[in-house]
């Protein structure tokens, strides 16, 4: 395995694919060569988003709400046959999912591209996505759970500039579609994300509770997502490397114990502790246990951030809610732990 700053910063050449993978690069007629950030360009409406399914398979009603919140939002909608095939819990085999995504990039019709819902997956298709393609044709990849290792894998590939913002199967809510729209479609450097309005049953909901970790501010490139996919590219060419980013963390439906083992992994890991912050969203259904004895989600978290040191804070509107705010994977942002607030400094696409 080739050391990961080496594997990150050389050309994606036949003869380094083909030691990480033991197969040929997709032929592309270019390697990819990082030279920088790739910008996508805005999703302006009339646009053409088009739908893939990356991950497992979905309901016909799930695709059909999806096309017509996305109509509804001014923008044309685009699939092929590919998107609903399903193969056991998955809603095709992974070389038809992975030739739809780089389809979705190589076609000049489609403005943006769209996952349809999470699951399980993406990890299954990393080394068939053509980044060549993907490199010579930028384009805005939205999503989040599962679709988080396309999102930091593709990133840190090809030097695109990625969101992690709602599925077609969560886009049908007010706030998430204004986030989003605020980041893909109107560029504005200094933009502040702002979290939503807790309802009352939120607010005294303790997975809900926003609250400082460690004091202070941080700046940096955005990257992470779902705690569970960042720990499962620990070990591919695809690990993330945590050093002066600021790093996002959510999760659904894992008990504190696994909040707390996955966060220990990292932590033990060679870059998590470099990271100039730690961000967490909302960790849905991370608060119960059948143990009686089980520490809270808030003290796990406690127990294994605050010692860091690191600008740390948690109850952002990201994650599996109904409200789910975009950001921009690769742009530099700054965060006040104190004031949980999260700046994106840069314009993540072109004009």
């Amino acid at each position: 395995m080739l050391p990961r700053r080496k594997f990150l910063t050389a050309a994606l050449s036949l003869s380094v694919y083909q030691l990480v993978y033991g197969k040929e690069f997709p032929k592309t007629g270019k390697s990819v060569k990082l030279t920088g950030k790739l910008y996508p360009k805005p999703l302006k409406k009339g646009g053409t988003i088009g739908l893939i399914a990356p991950g497992y398979r979905f309901s016909e009603e799930t695709l059909t709400k999806a096309k017509s919140v996305l109509r509804k939002m001014g923008y044309i909608v685009y699939c092929t046959e590919r998107l609903s095939k399903p193969y056991g819990y998955f809603s095709n085999t992974d070389e038809e999912r992975a030739t739809d995504l780089n389809h979705m990039f190589e076609n000049k019709v489609v403005d943006g591209i769209l996952c349809i819902r999470g699951g399980y997956g993406c990890t299954r298709i990393m080394h068939l996505i053509d980044y060549g393609v993907i490199a010579s044709n930028p384009k805005a990849l939205i999503g989040f759970s599962d679709v988080t290792a396309l999102l930091n894998g593709i990133h840190q590939m090809t030097g695109l500039i990625t969101f992690h913002g709602p599925v077609g199967s969560t886009l049908d809510d007010g706030y998430s579609q204004k986030a989003l729209i605020d980041i893909v479609k109107k560029p504005k450097e200094n933009r502040v994300i702002r979290n939503a309005k807790l309802t009352k049953e939120q607010l005294i909901d303790a997975e809900y509770e926003r609250y400082t970790i460690n004091p202070g501010e941080a700046k940096g490139e955005l990257c992470g997502g779902s705690l569970t996919l960042i720990n499962a590219l620990i070990g591919t060419p695809h690990e993330i490397d945590f050093t002066d980013k600021i790093v996002c963390i959510e999760d659904v439906e894992e008990s504190p114990y696994r909040i707390d083992r996955m966060l220990t992994q990292l932590i033990e890991g060679k870059t998590f502790k470099k990271a100039s912050g730690i961000l967490f969203g909302v960790c849905k259904g991370c608060n119960t246990s059948n143990n009686p004895n089980s520490f809270t989600l808030k003290e796990v978290i406690l127990d294994r951030i605050k010692p860091l040191e690191i600008p740390a804070a948690y109850g952002f509107s990201f994650g599996h809610v109904e409200q789910n705010f975009t950001f921009p994977i690769g742009m530099e942002a700054y965060f006040d732990a104190d004031r949980l607030k999260l700046k994106i400094i840069q314009k993540p696409v072109t004009k």
